[in-house]
C-alpha cells in the first residue's frame, strides 16, 4: 500500500443500504452496511419515504464505524465522495447532504459519482486494476446493462439495457407469485439448486436473430412465469416451486451470459466483469465461468458482499478519480435521480483540493470544532 495513494470515504445510498467504505488506492480498509431491507420486506419491495429516513438515521453511526473499522480519522481522508445517481431521488439526497457536509466541516474534496460505474470500479479492490477497456454487465434490481468503459473515471460506453423489468426485479416479483418474500434474488438461487432448470421450457427474451444483440427484456418471462403458475393453481395442482425457480432463473442467466459473452467477442475484449446485486446468484457466476472459459474470455466478479450496493465501491471510483486528477464536484451537487452511466462523475468547474473551504462563518467553525477535534 504506498502511502501517496489517496485515501478516500465512500457514501452509497441509491437505495436501501447504507453503504460507507473508505479505501486507500486499491486497498479496501472499511466497509461498513447499516440495511433497512427488513422493514420494506413487510411490504413486499422497497418504500422509498422508509428507505430515505433509514438513511437519516443510519449515516453518522455508519460513518464513525467505518472510520474505526478503518483506524484513521476523518481529518486524513483526502477526499469523500458520494452516489450522485442513478436510484431513489430521496435517497440520493440524504446521501449527497451528508457528503457535502463532511466535506465542508473538513475542508476536503467532494465527488458525486455514478451508482452504475462504481458498480464497476469496486472490482478493483479485488482483483487489481481493470484492465482499458473493460466489458462490464451489470445486473440488480434496477438495472441489467451491458458496459465498455476505455476509463472509468471519464469514459463508460452503453452497448445495451434492459427496456422494461431489470433482472433482479424479475427474481422479486417471481418470488412474490411464489409467496417467498422479499428480497427474491437469494431465496430463489436457494431453491433453484434443488430444482430442475429443464424441468420447463420459459422464453428467453430479445434472443431472435432480428432483436437487438444487447438489449435485455424480462417482463415478458416474468408474466410466463405468472401464468403457469397460475394455471397450475387453477387446476388444482401443486406448484414445484423448486422446478420453476431453477427454470425461471436458467432462463435469466441464460440471456445475460450469452449476450455478454457476444458482446466481448464483437468489441474484441478478452475480458468480463460482472457486477450489482444479481452478481451474487451462484447460477449465473457458474453459467458465465463455463461460456467465458470456452471462448478465452477472462471472467472477473467481485465477492457477493462487494456486489450489492455499499459504501466500498464508492470510495473505490473515488480514489480512481483523485488519482487521476478528476475535477471535483461543486458545492451545488445535488442528487440526480436519472444520472447517465456515460457520466462517471459530476465534475465541478476546478478542481477542490483541501484548502478550498475558508470563507465558512464563526458557526461552521463551531460546528466543525464540535465534529472533528
Amino acid at each position: 500500500m504506498a502511502a501517496d495513494e489517496p485515501l478516500v470515504l465512500g457514501i452509497e445510498t441509491s437505495c436501501d443500504e447504507t453503504g460507507v467504505g473508505i479505501v486507500h488506492g486499491t486497498t479496501l480498509l472499511a466497509d461498513a452496511v447499516a440495511s433497512s431491507v427488513d422493514t420494506h420486506a413487510r411490504f413486499g419491495g422497497v418504500v422509498p419515504e422508509i428507505a430515505s429516513r433509514a438513511h437519516l438515521e443510519a449515516m453518522v453511526p455508519t460513518i464513525e464505524r467505518a472510520l474505526k473499522q478503518a483506524g484513521v480519522s476523518a481529518r486524513d481522508l483526502d477526499g469523500i465522495s458520494v452516489t450522485a445517481g442513478p436510484g431513489l431521488a430521496g435517497a440520493l439526497l440524504v446521501g449527497v447532504s451528508a457528503a457535502k457536509a463532511y466535506a465542508y466541516a473538513l475542508g476536503k474534496p467532494l465527488y458525486g459519482v455514478n451508482h452504475l460505474a462504481s458498480h464497476i470500479c469496486v472490482d478493483q479492490l479485488e482483483h487489481g486494476r481493470l484492465p482499458e477497456p473493460t466489458m462490464a454487465l451489470l445486473v440488480s434490481g434496477g438495472h441489467s446493462s451491458l458496459l465498455l468503459s476505455s476509463d472509468i473515471t471519464s469514459d463508460v460506453r452503453p452497448l445495451g439495457a434492459t427496456i422494461d423489468d431489470a433482472a433482479g426485479e424479475a427474481f422479486d416479483k417471481i418470488a412474490r407469485v411464489l409467496d417467498l418474500g422479499f428480497p427474491g434474488g437469494p431465496v430463489i438461487d436457494r431453491l433453484a439448486r434443488e430444482g430442475d432448470p429443464k424441468a420447463i421450457a420459459f422464453p428467453r427474451g430479445l434472443s431472435g436473430s432480428r432483436d437487438p444483440a444487447y438489449d435485455f427484456s424480462f417482463s415478458g418471462l416474468k408474466t410466463a412465469v405468472a401464468r403457469w403458475i397460475e394455471a397450475k393453481r387453477n387446476a388444482g395442482e401443486e406448484v414445484p416451486v423448486r422446478d420453476v425457480a431453477a427454470s425461471f432463473q436458467e432462463a435469466v442467466v441464460d440471456v445475460l451470459t450469452r449476450k455478454a459473452v457476444r458482446a466481448c467477442k464483437d468489441e474484441g475484449v478478452d475480458h468480463l466483469m460482472i457486477g450489482g446485486g444479481v452478481a451474487a446468484n451462484s447460477r449465473l457466476r457458474a453459467l458465465a465461468e463455463e461460456r467465458c472459459s470456452r471462448a478465452g474470455i477472462r471472467l472477473r466478479v467481485p465477492r457477493p458482499g462487494l456486489c450489492t450496493d455499499n459504501g466500498a465501491m464508492v470510495a473505490a471510483l473515488g480514489a480512481e478519480m483523485v488519482a487521476r486528477g478528476r475535477a471535483a464536484s461543486d458545492w451545488e451537487l445535488s442528487a440526480d435521480s436519472s444520472l447517465p452511466v456515460t457520466e462517471s462523475h459530476v465534475p465541478g468547474a476546478h478542481a477542490h483540493g483541501p484548502d478550498h473551504v475558508h470563507d465558512h462563518d464563526h458557526v461552521h467553525e463551531v460546528s466543525k470544532d464540535n465534529l472533528y477535534s
